[in-house]
This record gives C-alpha cells, structure tokens and sequence, in this order.
C-alpha cells in the first residue's frame, strides 16, 4: 500500500501536535507519513512533539508559512495538507493584529498559492467558530454570514474566504473546518482552562472576566482530532464542516468545574474588566458533519476535564517553563 504523505503546518502546536501523535500512534491507520511545518513561535514546542520525533515516519521542518519558496518545496512533495498553523490568542490580537494578518492571511495565501502549481489532493484548513460571531440564539450553520468580532476572528474569516475562492476560481480541493472551544492536555497556559488548572495548583488567582456569563461549547481534543481526520479522508471538495462538542455552558459553570477538580474555592477567583468586544455566546449546529461523515463527539466532559486537571498535575515539567512565556491574560 502507497504510504500517503501529510504536509502538517503548526503542527507543534496544541491541536497540530495531537493530530501528529494521533496519525503517527498506535491507534493511527499505518500508512501515514508526516511532515511538520512550525516557525515555532512562543506558543510552538518540540516537547509536543516528543513521542514521535524518532518515529521512521516523521520529520520536522522549523519555517515560517510565509515563506514562498519553502511552502513550493514541501507543498509540491505531500499528498495531503492540513493547516493548523495560525496566530490564534485573541487577546494578542487586540493588542497587535499585525502578526495576526501576517500568519493567518498571508500565509494562508502563500500555502494556496504553492498549492495551485502543485496540487495537493486535500488540503484541510482548520478554522473556528468565532468567524460567525456572537449569536444571541440558535445555531450557527456553514451557511451563516460571517461577522466575527476581534481581529483575530476577522483575520481567520479572511483565510476562510480565501481558501475558498483557491477552491472556486482554481479548482483545489479545499475543505474548512470551524470547531468550537477546544481543551485538553499540551495546552499552551494562556487559554482558560490550563490557565485556571496551573494557576489553582501554583495557589494563584485566578481571572473570571467580565459577569462570567459568556457561553462557549467545549470540544476535547480527541474529538476536534477524529473530526479533522473524517474531513481529510471523507469531505467533500469546497465544503465547510461546523464542530461542535455538544457541552455548552457559562464561563462561570466552567469554573465551578474546574475549580472543583483542583479541590478549590470561589476565594481563588477574582473578576476581572472584560475584554473589548467579547464575544457573548458561540454555538454551532454542527448536524451536516454528522450526516454526511459519521461525526460523534465522544469524550464525556466530566471524564475529559478530569482526566485534564490529572495530566497537568503529572507534567509540572512541561508548562512550568512556558507560564512565563503567556504575558497575556487568557479569555476565552
């Protein structure tokens, strides 16, 4: 069988590096070989990537997407794209767009630019659900107009409409995923949940912004990750997929959760002034990737978080280290 060769870009990131242990693990399909793309900016880390950089079927290249000649080069050598690489922390969006526009524009239309003279079969760009914006009610399907709020919603939206229009105007098999919140472990410590757990279990304080009633659908990674790998392998060319986890809740009820999992209390919170142009509530309708590839949130939220909190406990040693690097506080 014809080892399929997959061009992973961010793939030392949170979820880029989960789909590469993912592919390259025990459980993956075993025909799968891997190249990771990173610039390796603050939030990239080769420890992710620990477990299978000695693998016979990986290989790490350290660039930025930005790079015209480099992305020919790989583009040209991989069957398969999947593009995770993004500036992706709104708060540093707020502050400064420029990497923002930079990453997530730029290098989406360099990657589909070296993509047209050398045609992957797929690629698989990998989105968010806070392209639609905030939604008082309802659902958001693939079809909703597109109304995102910080800058780095708006700069994800443009990559969206440009991957798009490669599909239209050049024919390339583009598909777009947009999930909703993730969690898990390797979390870089600037997102909510790793920053409540490594703050709780440091006997920090930690930020609730504004009143604490924004709603967010949680996704465990396991689940973004089998999504994507059901887009890459099933999806339609042009079609965009919605993924939800199903666990809608207040940023406040997450607390609870998270607080009772580190055995504290409400005395460890302090709010804090909202963030400019917070989005209120996310949520997707997420029934076409259902239908059409069999999609299922599997992991129990409960168990997921659990199982969260247990990890970043056992792993002082990975994110010890990068708290520093987070400056910015984290809002989800």
């Amino acid at each position: 069988m014809k080892t399929t060769t997959i061009l992973v870009t961010g793939g030392a990131g949170f979820v880029g590096s989960h789909y590469v242990r993912t592919l390259l693990g025990p459980t993956g399909p075993g025909d799968i070989s891997v190249t990771v793309l990173d610039k390796m900016t603050y939030a990239g880390n080769l420890a992710n990537l620990a477990e299978v950089q000695r693998h016979a079927d990986f290989q790490f290249v350290r660039g930025d997407i930005c790079n015209t000649e480099l992305t020919r080069k790989l583009v040209a050598e991989h069957d398969h794209v999947v593009h995770f690489a993004a500036e992706s922390h709104v708060d540093r969006s707020i502050v400064g767009a420029d990497a923002f526009v930079r990453t997530n524009v730029l290098g989406t239309d360099t990657l589909l630019a070296a993509a047209v003279d050398n045609p992957p079969r797929t690629f698989v760009h990998v989105s968010t659900d806070e392209v639609y914006g905030s939604i008082d009610s309802g659902f958001c399907t693939e079809d909703q107009a597109l109304s995102p709020s910080s800058p780095y919603a708006a700069a994800k939206a443009s990559s969206d409409l440009i991957a798009l229009a490669y599909h239209r105007t050049h024919g390339l098999d583009v598909r777009i995923t947009r999930c909703t919140n993730n969690y898990g472990h390797h979390q870089f410590p600037e997102k909510l949940i790793p920053l409540f757990i490594t703050g709780l279990l440091d006997g920090e304080k930690v930020p609730l912004y504004g009143d604490g009633l924004h709603i967010r659908d949680w996704l465990h990674i396991d689940d973004h990750i089998n999504a994507i790998e059901l887009v890459r392998r099933a999806g339609r060319p042009g079609e965009i997929y919605n993924v939800g986890g199903g666990t809608a809740m207040t940023n406040r009820e997450l607390a609870e959760h998270l607080l009772s999992a580190c055995g504290s209390g409400w005395d460890s919170v302090e709010y804090a002034v909202d963030r400019k142009g917070h989005d209120r509530r996310y949520a997707l309708d997420y029934s076409k990737i259902k239908r059409e590839l069999g999609y299922r949130p599997r992991r129990d939220f409960a168990t997921g978080l659990t199982e969260t909190v247990q990890w970043y406990r056992e792993n002082r040693a990975w994110w010890e280290p990068l708290k520093a690097r987070a400056s910015v506080g984290a809002r989800p």
